[in-house]
């Protein structure tokens, strides 16, 4: 089962030359994390979409312009709504965790040291 990504409309991911695009390594862990979870059964796709288009309007409505658009930010925050609304994690969990990742230090996820092409992994 793959997840039926939209090509156009707003739930549509970012794209270059039909490549999914990704400024950051946090977003294509977000991608990741929902297209697995909907692949293993965790959520339907209209469910997640639905979640997604909900946050893009809300966030085009003026809900949260103090943040520049950032479709995954959005993307995140919809995966957190449906998981939340499953009751597959709570609210405090997310916020919980969302400021235990935040602050880390930068560059923190990061393997590409100069130190790491010395050793071997």
């Amino acid at each position: 089962m793959t997840a039926p990504l939209d090509i156009e409309g707003p739930a549509a991911p970012p794209r270059s030359n039909g490549e999914l695009v990704f400024a950051e390594p946090w977003e294509s862990r977000a991608f990741g994390m929902a297209v697995c979870l909907y692949e293993a059964g965790a959520f339907t796709w209209p469910e997640f979409q639905a979640a997604l288009i909900a946050r893009i309007a809300a966030w085009e409505a003026g809900a949260d312009q103090d943040q520049p658009y950032n479709y995954y930010r959005l993307w995140l925050a919809a995966l957190e709504d449906v998981l939340v609304g499953l009751r597959a994690v709570s609210t405090d969990e997310v916020t919980t965790r969302t400021h235990a990742l935040a602050q880390r230090p930068q560059g923190h996820d990061h393997r590409d040291h100069p130190d790491d092409h010395d050793h071997p992994h």
